[in-house]
């Protein structure tokens, strides 16, 4: 027994918008990192300094999973607010 789609898939007025936006989240979050990637091959000792009681390498890494779940519900609720307004 197969189990079909739950409501009925049609033209995504919506995914214009929603690929730019994918986009350009996508390239905030690659500067971000590359900053990581790059202080750490360049600047190695520099993420051995502690602020406030850590590493900048232990800040700048949750920093960067925190930037990542940030995006995606912005991302999320752009969208939803998208697709309401384009595709009725």
């Amino acid at each position: 027994m197969a189990h079909g789609p739950a409501v009925k898939m049609g033209k995504d007025n919506a995914s214009a918008y929603k690929t730019r936006l994918g986009i350009w989240m996508f390239l905030a979050y690659t500067i971000v990192y590359a900053g990581f990637i790059v202080i750490n091959s360049t600047m190695p000792s520099l993420m051995q300094e502690v602020i406030f009681g850590q590493t900048l390498a232990i800040i700048y890494g949750f920093g960067l999973l925190l930037l990542a779940l940030v995006q995606a519900v912005i991302y999320n609720s752009l969208c939803n607010r998208a697709e309401a307004r384009l595709n009725n």
